[in-house]
């Protein structure tokens, strides 16, 4: 697996890229050896952050963890992404879907994680063309951390949703 790591307000150390590369090197049994692991380090005040995003073929698989320790947040985001590819792995052979940047080695060891997915409630709802801004106002209004419109600009179905610091985020579908 190769690694691109970069820093915003921290400079990326000899010592913190070994740490990296040693803590998910480990997840190196997962991958092909031409997958690509994007890590981003940033430190806001108290708040050492790290956001790991690794594009596999038709997904991404990301984590991202905050600790007042880059190391430990090191730590906490490789538990995670473990935990994310063992679940994934699952739906991969369930679906019989192919596979190129995964290691064979990992596709084939038994693994007992048996976590189905289950969908316990269904909603339907009329949806009526609004601007964005008024699809965030409808969302502050029901209370939600995401809201499903039809983008009276685009004519497209939108979804905007609630960020981190109290701003909004707009999904735009591709097809």
């Amino acid at each position: 697996m190769r690694f691109t790591i970069t820093g915003r307000n921290i400079e990326v150390t000899p010592g913190l890229r070994e740490a990296i590369e040693d803590k998910l090197g480990k997840l190196d049994r997962f991958f092909a050896p031409a997958t690509e692991a994007i890590v981003r380090l940033s430190v806001q005040k108290d708040v050492q952050k790290i956001e790991v995003t690794i594009p596999v073929k038709g997904h991404i698989i990301r984590a991202e963890e905050s600790s007042t320790d880059m190391y430990v947040s090191i730590d906490l985001v490789e538990e995670i992404l473990e935990r994310q590819l063992k679940k994934y792995k699952n739906k991969l052979i369930s679906k019989k879907q192919s596979t190129p940047s995964f290691s064979t080695a990992f596709l084939q060891e038994d693994n007992n994680v048996d976590e189905t997915i289950h969908i316990v409630k269904t909603k339907k709802f009329a949806i009526k063309p609004v601007d964005p801004e008024e699809a965030c106002v409808q969302m502050e209004l029901l209370g939600h951390s995401f809201y499903v419109f039809l983008n009276a600009d685009t004519e497209e179905v939108n979804v905007v949703y609630k960020r981190k610091g109290g701003t909004y985020g707009l999904i735009e579908p591709e097809f």
